[in-house]
């Protein structure tokens, strides 16, 4: 069975779960207290609800990567990528410092940013300077590698967004070029 939910559907249930947890927590009298077995049914609702969620969306991506015809592999987190040309260079390894040139779209082909617009990121791998989805692509890479990567919504903005464009829950998918990977410099710090 295939769950679709739509956006509006996620955040209706999401209102609707708040509403019976407030309305059930808020009494004018103490009355007997609540039941754990009725905070595990609405724990169980919830994450029934987000495993639906989950399995949409991982729909979604691999009906976009079997349109694309691509073959990626998929981390045990749920990023998936496809270096789709193999560089020569360094691996990017926690600690060292990379500069990726980038274009980020959507799962519907909607172009969000790239490194043409807004210039090649640069950062210090491992360290959570990125949504983490990415991170972790980037360390799968070494320097001169070219590589597509989709990355599911809980690895990247979640269900809020950046409120810049990228739409809350949305699936994120890169086209990344490892354009260098340096060890850090530490003579010069002090």
């Amino acid at each position: 069975m295939i769950f679709r939910v739509s956006f509006r559907e996620i955040i209706t249930g999401l209102a609707v779960a708040g509403l019976v947890f407030a309305l059930s927590s808020c009494r004018r009298d103490p009355g007997p207290v609540r039941s754990t077995s009725n905070i595990r049914m609405m724990d169980d609702t919830l994450i029934n609800y987000n495993k639906g969620i989950s399995r949409t969306e991982d729909q979604e991506i691999r009906d976009f990567i079997a349109r694309h015809g691509w073959h990626m592999t998929t981390t045990p987190t749920g990023v998936r990528y496809l270096i789709y040309r193999q560089g020569t260079g360094a691996a990017a390894e926690r600690g060292k410092t990379a500069e990726i040139r980038y274009q980020l779209s959507l799962l519907n082909g909607e172009k969000i940013a790239s490194s043409d617009s807004l210039g090649p990121i640069k950062l210090v791998v491992g360290y959570g300077e990125i949504e983490p989805g990415l991170q972790e692509a980037i360390m799968l890479m070494r320097q001169g590698d070219r590589a597509k990567v989709i990355i599911p919504s809980r690895l990247g903005y979640g269900l809020l967004g950046d409120a810049r464009g990228i739409p809350p829950g949305a699936t994120l998918v890169y086209d990344l070029e490892m354009v260098s990977v340096k060890m850090v410099n530490n003579k010069n710090k002090k």
